[in-house]
């Protein structure tokens, strides 16, 4: 018990010594924060990259490593393993290009080798995440920040945990021991030791996890324990302190009556204190225990509910291709039906690998151009503008994803208006389509719904609304996104952001 309490105690002060050191955040930081509160990974990876680089420019070398950090944990949340490598190579050229004091030096290259660590916990690579334990114990040393020494231990702690060594992490819990054992902020003590089981669910840390857990209830058991235990010793003090006041002043027998009464309603209170906290411990058990059901039963319900729909557009077809197609309600329905199969075995196959092909970009966007224009309205220009070079793909996504666009564009852009077709190349293995048109733009309290499927009730001979989301999971299933450019105020411009 004790060891726990002496690691969150030492947690703790590492957190609070990060958060007195943070600066007012960039508009690209907040930028970056934003697009990842509205779960668009890709936004926030670029967003962050771009902080982390006008940062480094400025000199703001804490902040920049740190959305340098955050950014490469966006590439490897996608499993792009070798960019996230490569952005943190260049985050610690950085470093030591700007950097000539050799302590801070210490400190900024301790942060990228941190989030090091972490991916090879991820991969689960424990002699290479043994040799980033290393280089941190270095990076301390000549940094020589208590504050370091503190998030190292429980840095320590974490990859053994991470790869089964227990005994080597209770070793850890034995070093903070000698460190801080007249520590006493339990209110600290239980927050921080919250925030330690969190970050071991969100990494995947199953045994972290079952440790945390396991001493986090030993520790609740106990804590009622040593705060009756200092209690009682204040008490105690309290009463000798009465006791020799009452004989130093030769007090009546009356005021010590009064004092013994008044003690006792002290104790009869701390009594119903730990009482109430006793209950309030097993309300958090079984309320723990109900989450989980609730959350393994929702995932369930989703599965069923995904199958169910499927099941029905399959039960359906037959019935419905024995009636007039011609039919504009038919049709529809037709129409309906095959979305709702093809989302339901996109969302059902999302493990599964996309196969791609070297792809010729010029001829392959002129032939949706030249599918579209027989449908343009008067005077609206259709442009292309693509490099002459290949990129390796998925034809057969990429070429669905490109005529929706461009079809809805057709729908939208006024007369004599423009439509773009555009293609830019934004790093080694990074590629973007980009489709605009003028007019007038989506509203932004509507961008994010329009990628969501059964947001509104519809008739479906306007269209079922299922055109774009199933265009996002086809892109999310290449590992790329579909996305609204926030920063286009000309009309409307979606990208299509693929790795290769």
């Amino acid at each position: 018990m004790k060891k726990v309490f002496i690691l969150l105690f030492c947690l703790s002060l590492g957190f609070s010594n990060v958060s007195a050191q943070e600066t007012k955040k960039s508009e690209l930081h907040q930028r970056a924060e934003s697009e990842l509160a509205k779960g668009s990974v890709a936004g926030a990876r670029f967003n962050f990259i771009r902080a982390f680089e006008e940062y480094a420019k400025a000199g703001q070398l804490k902040a920049g490593m740190e959305c340098a950090t955050r950014g490469a944990a966006m590439y490897y949340r996608d499993n792009f393993w070798k960019e996230a490598f490569d952005l943190l190579r260049r985050a610690d050229q950085e470093i030591d290009i700007r950097t000539k004091d050799s302590k801070q030096r210490a400190a900024l290259h301790y942060i990228i080798t941190k989030e090091r660590l972490v991916m090879y916990i991820k991969l689960r690579k424990s002699d290479s995440a043994k040799d980033q334990i290393g280089i941190m114990e270095n990076q301390v040393t000549y940094a020589a920040d208590e504050a370091l020494k503190n998030d190292l231990l429980y840095n320590k702690a974490v990859y053994h945990y991470s790869f089964g060594q227990n005994a080597q992490g209770n070793a850890v819990f034995q070093e903070m021991a000698s460190k801080l054992t007249a520590s006493k902020q339990y209110d600290k003590v239980d927050g921080v030791y919250q925030t330690l089981i969190a970050n071991a669910r969100r990494s995947g840390n199953a045994n972290m996890v079952a440790q945390s857990y396991s001493n986090y209830l030993a520790w609740k058991d106990s804590v009622n324990n040593l705060k009756l235990a200092d209690e009682t010793g204040a008490l105690k003090k309290q009463i000798a302190d009465n006791e020799a006041k009452i004989d130093d002043q030769a007090s009546s027998l009356t005021a010590r009556q009064a004092i013994i009464v008044g003690l006792c309603i002290l104790a009869a209170a701390l009594a119903a204190a730990l009482v109430l906290g006793g209950i309030v411990l097993m309300r958090f058990i079984l309320l723990t225990r109900n989450q989980k059901k609730t959350i393994r039963l929702a995932n369930d319900n989703n599965a069923l509910k995904a199958k169910f729909i499927s099941n029905i557009s399959a039960q359906l077809n037959p019935t419905l291709h024995k009636l007039d197609a011609k039919i504009p309600e038919v049709k529809a329905l037709l129409d309906f039906s095959e979305h709702i199969a093809t989302l339901s075995n996109l969302e059902n196959s999302m493990d599964e690998a996309v196969a791609a092909e070297d792809v010729q970009i010029t001829p392959f966007c002129e032939s949706l151009a030249q599918e579209v224009k027989p449908k343009l309205k008067k005077g609206v220009a259709l442009k292309v503008n693509v490099p002459n070079l290949s990129v390796s793909m998925n034809k057969e996504y990429v070429s669905h994803i490109l005529l929706h666009l461009l079809n809805n564009a057709v729908i939208y852009v006024p007369e004599d208006g423009t439509i773009s077709l555009e293609y830019k190349k934004r790093g080694a293995h990074v590629h973007q389509f980009l489709v605009s048109n003028t007019g007038e733009p989506i509203p932004e309290d509507k961008r994010d719904d329009v990628f969501k499927p059964f947001t509104e009730v519809k008739d479906f001979t306007e269209g079922d609304g299922l055109g774009l989301p199933i265009c996002k999971q086809m892109a999310l299933k290449m590992k790329g996104d579909l996305d609204i450019d926030p920063e286009f105020t000309k009309g409307t411009r979606f990208v299509l952001l693929l790795h290769s």
